[in-house]
C-alpha cells in the first residue's frame, strides 16, 4: 500500500512539470497569431510607405493626410511644395503626404471634373 502511494506521488511530480510548460503553449500560439494577422502587415505597410516618400518627385501627384491633392513643384529635405491650384502652391512636410496617385486614377478624375 505504501508503494502504491509512492508510485502515485512520483507520476503526479513529473505530471506537473510537464502542465507547466504546457501553460505556455497557448501563449506562444496568441503571439504568433498576434504576429502574422497583426504586427507583420504593420510592419510592411510602413515600409511601403517610407519607401514611397522616399521616391517622391518633382511632378508627382500626391494627397496628404489632410486630404489636399495636389502636384509635387518643388521637394527640399523634409519640405514638399504642392500645387493645389493653379498658381496656389503650399509647403507641406514630406511625412503628411499618404500617397501618391497612379496616372489612371487622375486621368478619370479630371475627366469627372470637366
Amino acid at each position: 500500500m505504501n508503494f502504491l502511494a509512492y508510485a502515485m506521488g512520483g507520476a503526479g511530480g513529473a505530471g506537473g512539470q510537464t502542465g507547466g510548460f504546457g501553460a505556455f503553449i497557448p501563449l506562444i500560439l496568441m503571439f504568433a497569431i498576434f504576429y502574422f494577422l497583426l504586427i507583420r502587415p504593420q510592419q510592411k505597410k510602413a515600409k511601403q510607405h517610407k519607401q514611397t516618400l522616399a521616391s517622391l518627385k518633382k511632378g508627382d501627384k500626391i494627397v496628404s493626410a489632410g486630404g489636399l491633392y495636389g502636384i509635387i513643384t518643388g521637394i527640399a529635405d523634409d519640405l514638399v511644395t504642392v500645387e493645389i491650384a493653379p498658381k496656389v502652391r503650399v509647403k507641406i512636410s514630406r511625412g503628411s503626404i499618404s500617397g501618391v496617385i497612379s496616372s489612371n486614377v487622375s486621368v478619370a478624375a479630371d475627366k469627372n471634373e470637366n
